[in-house]
């Protein structure tokens, strides 16, 4: 099992791609090795998404592309 990283101290930042209102955003924390947790600004205190840095590579090579984004809810 994996552990998951100590966010304690991360530092959010908010995408470029988010439309820029103050609860609508999706965040992440760079500086781990590998990772790169991503989060919802409307629930900061949630558990955020650990992804593996190259599938966030892809995700946002994507998005810059143009590709279509499916949201569920």
């Amino acid at each position: 099992m994996k552990s998951t990283p100590d966010l304690s101290t991360a530092a959010w930042r908010k995408s470029s791609y988010s439309d820029g209102g103050d609860n609508n955003c999706v965040e992440v924390a760079d500086g781990y090795t590998n990772l790169v947790p991503v989060r919802d600004s409307k629930t900061p205190a949630a558990r955020p998404l650990i992804l593996a840095a190259v599938s966030w590579s892809v995700f946002v090579d994507g998005v810059k592309a143009g590709a279509a984004v499916h949201t569920f809810g």
